[in-house]
């Protein structure tokens, strides 16, 4: 599943646009991102902002964190999380 600050009116289109069959969670106070620690502090058109640093957490059926990627980018990205597991 994907989360991130944007509305579900937003992910909607989104997975819509997309074709993901992965649902996408809402967290518009950003209290998951807070608490896997994705907040950081940006540079955006000259002012510092706090956003999103793009992640990927795989969990296993325990719920225990198994991998961590930080800064994805989305070329190859699939790939190197598939070969984590």
């Amino acid at each position: 599943m994907g989360v991130s600050p944007d509305s579900l009116e937003s992910h909607k289109k989104f997975r819509a646009k997309h074709g993901l069959e992965f649902h996408l969670l809402s967290d518009p106070e950003r209290k998951v991102a807070s608490l896997y620690g994705v907040l950081k502090e940006k540079t955006v058109s000259g002012k510092k902002r706090l956003a999103i640093e793009r992640s990927t957490f795989v969990i296993d059926e325990k719920g225990i964190i198994q991998a961590v990627f930080r800064k994805v980018k989305v070329d190859g990205h699939a790939e190197q999380v598939l070969d984590s597991l």
